[in-house]
């Protein structure tokens, strides 16, 4: 009886050890030809310990011969391969080969491109990608596309999958509704393009909390705009909103200390402010 209480104790810590270990990091492998966005998929994976990079090449050729030797279970792809050197110029042949591998899992494809194609999307759901993320909207990151990826894992099937796709938008179009609705409480205008500036730092600022880019020079990124450019038309919507809106109003919906100096917050101050306060509504 002794020895069979000692098992069941000896199997029972063994059960409990297990369930404390984390799982193995995701492998990742990534065909993409911008050197720029390889260098932050590799960095920002450098700072994480849930995914492992297998591989990072612009060949869908290469590509294939990765998926076969290290079988990832995420697959980063860019549609625009037109840099690669060993490659085809686009990824959509890598889509059809990968499905004729027969491989007894499936790999999660993320889709990150800049092309807006009606045609190429039917395409990719034909393929059943699981997701496809434009690199030139504000939501956009490499981190956000890493984090995709661990809330797809362990999901079993596509279905369950376009679930959490559904609720990504839901919850970005609660961002956005309580960002715009914020922002009209005060006055700042929807015709001044500085008010578009601002809610994409702050929706970017939101959803991407680790980056180490700059806010302002993911902006100069997106809008092709100089940060001067993008932090005056920030700093003009400001002052609009500051003159057109009544004291009242600026009082009970701006809470935050403003320089008594200028009587208006910075862009940086103004931004901040709506990013802690965003968050907490949602």
């Amino acid at each position: 009886m002794v020895i069979n209480g000692i098992l069941w104790y000896i199997i029972k810590y063994k059960d409990e050890k297990e369930e404390l270990i984390m799982p193995k990091p995701m492998k990742i492998l990534i065909l993409e030809d911008d050197i720029e966005d390889c260098n932050n998929f590799i960095n920002c994976i450098k700072k994480r310990d849930d995914i492992e990079l297998v591989a990072v090449t612009d060949s869908d050729i290469d590509a294939l011969k990765y998926v076969k030797l290290k079988h990832p279970e995420g697959i980063v792809l860019d549609i625009e391969l037109n840099n690669s050197k060993t490659g085809n110029p686009n990824s959509l042949e890598f889509l059809s080969s990968l499905r004729k591998l027969n491989l007894n899992y499936d790999p999660i494809v993320i889709v990150t491109t800049h092309v807006f194609s009606k045609r190429t999307y039917e395409i990719l759901h034909r393929e059943n990608i699981d997701l496809i993320m434009h690199k030139d909207q504000p939501k956009y990151s490499v981190e956000n596309v890493l984090n995709t990826f661990i809330k797809f894992r362990n999901i079993p099937t596509q279905k369950d999958r376009k679930t959490i796709v559904e609720e990504l938008e839901n919850e970005e179009e609660r961002i956005s509704d309580l960002i715009n609705h914020e922002l009209d409480l005060i006055g700042v205008s929807a015709k001044l393009k500085g008010r578009k500036y601002i809610f994409d730092a702050i929706k970017y600022l939101i959803q991407n909390e680790n980056s180490d880019i700059n806010v302002v020079q993911y902006l100069t990124k997106v809008y092709k705009k100089s940060g001067n450019t993008i932090t005056n038309g920030i700093q003009n919507a400001i002052i609009h909103a500051w003159r057109v809106s009544s004291v009242e109003d600026l009082e009970e919906h701006y809470t935050a200390k403003i320089n008594y100096e200028t009587g208006v917050p910075t862009p940086m101050e103004f931004i901040y402010h709506y990013v802690d306060k965003v968050k907490k509504l949602i």
